[in-house]
């Protein structure tokens, strides 16, 4: 017991006042409580005072305004302020100083609504970082309660960085600047990026003044465009172009990068103020060319795919980065002007021939038709003279008509082969562009790779039989089926046609023959190269007429010549044909002149 100090009683003390259960005190009660009121605050109903936390748990906060009771919050009114501890000063509104239980009734979140548009204002006019709890999503933002009023917070100015998900800041505490205010409307815009920008922007010139050409940094997916990627290099944006993103063509940035994901990147250019920052993706690996295959060259197959069409051709990668164009006339053998689309489509998988190799200026042509035989080289042994083919009619021409026997072998069929008996005047009018047509070769020119050929061939040369039917000197029916200036169409059997000029188209009444009449016709010349018959129409009677005379003038010259004469002139008579009339006029007209 060592320990124990003696106390010396209070000399004073009464003892005796004490055991009886008097006061022992020679203050009186009444005395003693108006002291102990005076050591208290003094409060009023509705008034805003401040406060300090002196006890907390998971549904109330504990607050001692200096009163002689303390008040209870619910602790959802401090939401707003995650970090809320014990001893923290807080403004409370008073609504009531004793309840029924006795108790003070505080209110924190009207203490705060009290104050708060003074708070606001001034948080405006200081630029003051002020708390704020994000209470919901709304249209372009959201709704965030600072000192209880809802304030509206922009999309656009919660970071830096566009948000693609609104939703998870909902429920969270985040630091603010007041960037607006409406008095009239009472409104209020807050922002967070304003708080990280000023940061940032120190942030940004320390990069950029460490920036250079060649520079490789490492850098975040922020946006993906179809022209090309932005990158945060931390605070500064460059963008990579969609052609520096691959050495093989691409179609949407989104196969090559992902949002959100890091990678290196190249620094290519800037300009003087460094805002514009191209930067390179593809850069970073070796260019396909170099590490293509050195044994490579002109004459191997190689596969690829199809990855641009143009009307001229198709562009090839025959590895990422690595293309080669086929032109529209390595296609095929024909040569028929097409468009490349008539053979492939992009995506299309396709096997080619290395026409051309250039290393140095990475270009590459290559050729699918080297994948078949060139049908010329055979020609002669698979189209020999005189053999034949169907072929498909390709185009027509005043002089003929153009025709494809296989892909590659053309032929032109010329007018004048296409009938024997049928004057063409246009191809149209014998067959049409698409038909198939029976062809015999007549030409080769391999040369040219083109091919003479000829429809009537296949048919016998009906002139023949024609030059033994329509002989000088012949009588046919024929029927005027054309008239022209120069004389007139005249369908004669078998299918021929006869020319007759105006002269000879006078008939015996001294009337014109007109189109449609059926009329006798005299053959007066016959060409079977040509194929030409000339009629008349009027030599018939013509010639009846002047056979006539020609009798009458012979009994004549019976009794008037001499006896040696007259055998000559019989025998001549006698030997008189339809052929012979022209020289039997002729010699009329010698007679006439002796007379």
């Amino acid at each position: 017991m060592e320990n124990l100090k003696n106390v010396a009683p209070i000399d004073d003390f009464n003892w005796e006042a004490y055991e009886n259960g008097e006061s022992v005190t020679s203050v009186s009660h009444e005395e003693l409580e108006k002291a102990y009121d005076g050591t208290l605050n003094k409060v009023n109903d509705r008034e805003v005072v401040d406060g300090t936390v002196i006890a907390m748990n998971k549904r109330e906060v504990v607050v001692n305004i200096g009163y002689k009771s303390d008040g209870i919050i619910p602790l959802n009114e401090f939401r707003y302020n995650p970090d809320l501890k014990i001893g923290d000063t807080v403004e409370v509104y008073i609504e009531n100083q004793e309840d029924k239980k006795g108790q003070l009734v505080l209110s924190h979140r009207k203490a705060r609504a009290t104050r708060s548009w003074d708070r606001v204002n001034a948080a405006l006019e200081n630029e003051e970082i002020i708390k704020g709890y994000i209470k919901c999503r709304t249209k372009g933002g959201m709704i965030v309660d600072v000192f209880g009023i809802e304030a509206f917070l922009p999309g656009s100015q919660i970071d830096v960085k566009p948000i693609r998900d609104y939703d998870v800041f909902v429920g969270k505490t985040m630091e603010f600047k007041v960037v607006k205010i409406n008095q009239e409307f009472k409104n209020v815009v807050v922002s967070h990026k304003a708080l990280i920008e000023a940061e940032l922007e120190q942030q940004k010139k320390e990069i950029i003044g460490k920036l250079e050409k060649g520079q490789v940094l490492e850098g975040t997916v922020k946006n993906i465009t179809s022209y090309g990627v932005f990158i945060d290099l931390g605070g500064v944006d460059g963008l990579i172009h969609i052609t520096d993103l691959s050495w093989g063509r691409v179609s949407d940035p989104k196969e090559v990068v992902e949002l959100d994901q890091k990678l290196n990147v190249v620094i290519l250019d800037f300009d003087d103020e460094k805002k514009r920052i191209a930067l390179g993706l593809k850069q970073l690996t070796p260019h396909p060319w170099d590490a293509l295959d050195t044994d490579l060259k002109v004459g191997d197959k190689v596969k690829g795919k199809v990855v641009v069409m143009a009307d001229y051709g198709a562009f090839i990668e025959i590895a990422p980065g690595v293309e080669g164009l086929i032109h529209v006339s390595e296609m095929s053998w024909s040569q028929h002007l097409r468009s490349a689309q008539d053979f492939m489509k992009v995506g299309d998988e396709v096997e080619a021939v290395v026409l051309t190799l250039d290393r140095e200026e990475r270009k590459m042509s290559l050729g699918i038709k080297q994948l078949k035989q060139d049908p010329w080289e055979t020609i002669e042994e698979k189209y020999p003279v005189n053999s034949k083919h169907t072929a498909k009619v390709r185009n027509f021409t005043n002089f003929g008509v153009f025709v494809e026997i296989e892909e590659g072998v053309d032929g032109l069929i010329h007018i004048s082969d296409l009938s024997w008996t049928k004057k063409v005047k246009h191809p149209s009018e014998f067959t049409q562009i698409g038909a198939d047509i029976e062809v015999q070769v007549l030409e080769i020119d391999k040369e040219n790779r083109r091919l003479s050929l000829g429809h009537k061939q296949l048919e016998e040369n009906p002139w023949d039989v024609f030059e033994t039917v329509f002989t000088v000197g012949s009588v046919h029916e024929g029927t005027i089926i054309e008239m022209l200036d120069k004389g007139a169409v005249v369908a004669l059997p078998y299918g021929v046609e006869g020319f007759a000029t105006p002269k000879h188209l006078v008939k015996e009444d001294g009337a014109q023959a007109q189109l449609d009449e059926k009329l006798e016709f005299k053959v007066i010349e016959f060409n079977k190269d040509a194929k030409r018959i000339i009629l008349s129409h009027s030599r018939i009677f013509e010639d009846a007429a002047k056979a006539e005379e020609k009798a009458e003038k012979k009994a004549t010259a019976k009794k008037t010549t001499k006896k040696e004469d007259g055998p000559m002139i019989q025998n001549q008579a006698a030997s008189t044909t339809l052929g012979d009339i022209d020289a039997l006029a002729a010699l009329k007209e010698q007679l006439e002149g002796k007379k």
